[in-house]
């Protein structure tokens, strides 16, 4: 059975869903440490919200906490980017 092509198939697509939640939970608490310590304690509201970025999203928001300054900044931020449909992973 290790050796059927639908297996391996199977088992290969497994791991490339762990290695890519495993990437965005990585990316997430970086992102949530460094958002803490820009803007200071973040809403759970806003957290929820960062929680459902995809990994590109995740990317454009390290790069953007550069600019931010404020609470009020970040929430600015989420509100002029696309968010994705509630309980759809990436």
């Amino acid at each position: 059975m290790q050796e059927s092509v639908i297996y391996q198939d199977i088992l290969q697509k497994g791991l490339q869903q762990g290695e890519e939640r495993g990437k965005k939970q990585e990316a997430l608490q970086l992102i949530m440490r460094l958002l803490t310590r820009r803007v200071s304690a973040i809403e759970p509201e806003i957290e929820q919200q960062i929680r459902t970025l995809s990994i590109t999203q995740l990317e454009d928001l390290a790069e953007a906490l550069l600019d931010l300054s404020s609470q009020s900044d970040l929430v600015n931020y989420l509100g002029n980017i696309s968010l994705p449909q509630p309980n759809q992973e990436d």
